[in-house]
């Protein structure tokens, strides 16, 4: 049973999630504030059944997010505007029709 007011996560292990990604708490907070009135929803799904399956370790997680950031390098898309991303976006979706 989990002690009172003893968080499930700790700022320290959402740092280095967030850091890894290359922002702080506070940007994150943000980032799901902004997400959150853009689609008018919680931008993930809230369940009380936890599917443990799908549960990664934060080592895990961060050894993916420094994968994707690498490739991200490697491809030349690390410095992209988010106009810059739409576009390339829209450019695909042109193509497939």
């Amino acid at each position: 049973m989990r002690q009172k007011n003893r968080p499930l996560v700790s700022k320290n292990e959402a740092d280095q999630v967030f850091n890894a990604l290359g922002m702080n708490l506070t940007t994150a907070i943000m980032v799901f504030v902004k997400q959150s009135v853009r689609q008018k929803k919680i931008p993930f799904e809230i369940s009380l059944a936890a599917d443990n399956s799908k549960m990664v370790s934060l080592s895990d997680a961060l050894a993916a997010s420094e994968r994707i950031w690498q490739n991200s390098v490697q491809n030349g898309t690390d410095t992209l505007t988010a106009e810059e991303i739409d576009a390339e976006i829209a450019a695909s979706r042109a193509q497939r029709k």
